[in-house]
C-alpha cells in the first residue's frame, strides 16, 4: 500500500512541475500583467489542492496499515485464547498460581514495607542497643521492653540451632489465617507470636499436661470456648477454630487486666495464679514486670519469650534465618462434607496423598470426618478442588470399603461422645505395649496422644495420656 501511495504522489508532483513550466513558457506572450497574475493565482490553488490530496492519501494509507496491524494482533490473541483449554482443572491451577503469588508477595512486602532498621546506633558490641532500637521500631499496643532477660531469649531464638529456622517457613501458611482472625477480633496482630512459643506452629503437638494444638488448650478450656473434643474430632488441632477460640480467650483476659503483659501471663498459668501474684505484691501493680517474681517460674519466661519470638520473626532476615516454603501446600480451599468420609476414600480416588490430607485437617483423629448429624469442613489443595467435586460420587461410593463399623449409627454416637482423659505414670519395667493392653487401646494411639516418636523410649515417672 505504501508503494502505491508514493508512486501516486510522485506522479502528482511531476504533473504539477510540467504544468508550471508550461505557464512560465507562456508568460512572454502575455501582454497584460493582470492576466499573468490570475494565471499564477490559479496555479497556486491547484498546487494547494494537490498537496491536500497527497496529505489525505498519506493519512488514509497510515490508517489502513494501523488497522491491518491491529487486526493481525487481535487474530493472534484470539488464536492464543482459543488454544487455552479452560477446563475446571485449568481454572484450579490458575487459582492456585494466583494464591501462591499473593501469599509470597504479601510475605515479602510486609518485611519490605513495615520492618525497618534503626537509623542511628551506638557502638555496642553486646548488640543491646541494636535489639532495643529494633524493638522500638515495632509499633504495637503491646509493650515490648528490652532488658537482660529478654536479651537472653533473643539470643536463643536467633541462634543457629533455634527452632525458628523451622518456624519461619511455617508462618507463610499459618500467619495469614491467624492475622485475619486477630483483625476480626480487634486484637493486635503481634499476638501471632504466641503460637510460636505455644506450639512452634505445630497444630498436632500435645504437652505432658494434656494441652494440645497451635494454642495449647487443655480440654476443659477448649470446651469452654466452644471447641469440640471427643473420640473422633479434637478441634484444638483445627488451626482455624482453635485460633478463633484463642482470640476470644485473649480478649477476655485483656478485659480482665487491661494490660497485655498480664493477659499473656494469665494465658500461660491461668488467671488464678496471676491474681495471687497481684495480691502478693501488697501494692497496686499494673504490669507483668511488677509481679514478675511472684509468678510461677515458667510464666516468668513467657512474656520475654513472646517478645523474643516476635523480634526474631520480624528480623529473621537480619539473622540469616531462612524463610522457605512450609511442608504443606500454601494454596488451599475449603469444602463442606455432610456424609461420613474417610481420608482413604479421597486419596484412593484423586491425586492427593493421605499425609497431605492429615496435615491440612489435623482435627480428625482417625482420618474420618464424622459428618453424621452435622456438616464438617475439609481443607484441600486448591489444585485438587475440582477433582474432588467431579469425583465426589465415586469417593463416597467407597464408604463400605473404608468405614466398616463406623457406618453403624450407634457406633458413631458412642465415638462422638465426649472424650475422657486419664494419665498413667510409667513404672520401672513398663513398656508402651503393656500400658496399651492395660487400658485397651493401641500403641499407635498412645504414641499419637503423647507425641511419641519412639515406642521404646519411656522414662520412669513419665505421664502417659490416655483418651477413652
Amino acid at each position: 500500500m505504501s508503494k502505491i501511495v508514493n508512486r501516486t504522489i510522485f506522479a502528482l508532483f511531476l504533473c504539477t512541475a510540467l504544468f508550471t513550466q508550461s505557464v512560465q513558457a507562456q508568460w512572454p506572450k502575455k501582454t497584460k500583467k493582470a492576466q499573468l497574475q490570475e494565471q499564477l493565482d490559479a496555479e497556486r490553488q491547484r498546487a494547494d489542492s494537490l498537496l491536500r490530496v497527497i496529505e489525505k492519501m498519506r493519512a488514509d494509507a497510515a490508517a489502513e496499515e494501523a488497522k491491518a496491524a491491529t487486526e493481525t494482533s487481535e487474530d493472534n490473541l484470539n488464536a492464543e485464547v482459543a488454544a487455552v483449554d479452560y477446563t475446571p482443572a485449568t481454572a484450579d491451577s490458575l487459582a492456585q498460581a494466583l494464591q501462591l503469588t499473593q501469599t509470597r508477595e504479601a510475605f515479602d512486602s510486609f518485611f519490605a514495607d513495615f520492618i525497618c532498621e534503626p537509623t542511628t546506633l551506638d557502638d555496642d558490641k553486646s548488640l543491646d542497643s541494636l535489639y532495643e532500637a529494633r524493638l522500638r521500631c515495632i509499633v504495637s499496643p503491646i509493650n515490648l521492653p528490652y532488658n537482660a532477660i529478654i536479651r537472653t531469649y533473643i539470643k536463643n531464638y536467633t541462634s543457629n540451632y533455634s527452632m525458628m529456622h523451622n518456624v519461619v517457613p511455617l508462618t507463610k501458611y499459618y500467619f495469614p489465617m491467624i492475622d485475619e482472625e486477630l483483625i476480626k477480633a480487634g486484637l493486635p496482630i503481634e499476638l501471632h507470636a504466641m503460637a510460636i512459643i505455644e506450639s512452634g506452629l505445630n497444630p498436632t503437638i500435645t504437652s505432658r499436661a494434656g494441652a494440645g494444638g497451635l494454642w495449647q488448650f487443655i480440654p476443659s478450656t477448649a470446651r469452654a470456648y466452644g471447641l469440640t473434643v471427643n473420640s473422633m474430632v479434637d478441634e484444638r488441632f483445627d488451626p482455624v477454630k482453635s485460633t478463633r477460640a484463642a482470640c476470644r480467650f485473649m480478649k477476655d483476659l485483656y478485659n480482665m487486666y487491661n494490660d497485655w503483659g498480664l493477659a499473656l501471663a494469665a494465658y500461660n498459668c491461668g488467671p488464678g495464679n496471676v491474681n495471687k501474684a497481684l495480691a502478693a505484691t501488697g501494692g497496686d501493680p499494673t504490669s507483668f514486670w511488677e509481679v514478675y517474681w511472684y509468678l510461677p517460674s515458667e510464666t516468668r519466661g513467657y512474656v520475654p519469650a513472646f517478645v523474643a519470638a516476635l523480634y526474631t520473626y520480624n528480623y529473621h532476615q537480619a539473622h540469616n534465618i531462612r524463610s522457605g516454603n512450609p511442608p504443606l501446600p500454601l494454596a488451599v480451599d475449603t469444602v463442606h462434607v455432610s456424609r461420613l468420609l474417610h481420608f482413604d476414600q479421597i486419596a484412593s480416588t484423586i491425586d492427593i496423598d493421605k499425609q497431605t490430607l492429615q496435615m491440612l485437617n489435623p482435627q480428625y483423629k482417625h482420618d474420618i470426618i464424622p459428618a453424621v448429624d452435622k456438616t464438617y469442613t475439609l481443607i484441600l489443595p486448591t489444585n485438587r478442588l475440582t477433582d474432588y467435586i467431579v469425583n465426589r460420587d465415586s469417593i463416597f461410593a467407597k464408604d463400605s470399603l473404608y468405614l466398616g463399623d463406623y457406618l453403624n449409627p450407634s457406633t458413631m454416637a458412642k465415638k462422638l461422645a465426649d472424650t475422657e482423659v486419664i494419665y498413667h505414670k510409667v513404672k520401672s519395667g513398663e513398656t508402651l505395649g503393656a500400658i496399651a493392653r492395660k487400658y485397651r487401646v493401641t500403641t499407635k494411639q498412645l504414641m499419637k496422644w503423647n507425641n511419641l516418636k519412639n515406642a521404646d523410649k519411656l522414662r520412669i515417672g513419665q505421664r502417659i495420656r490416655i483418651e477413652r
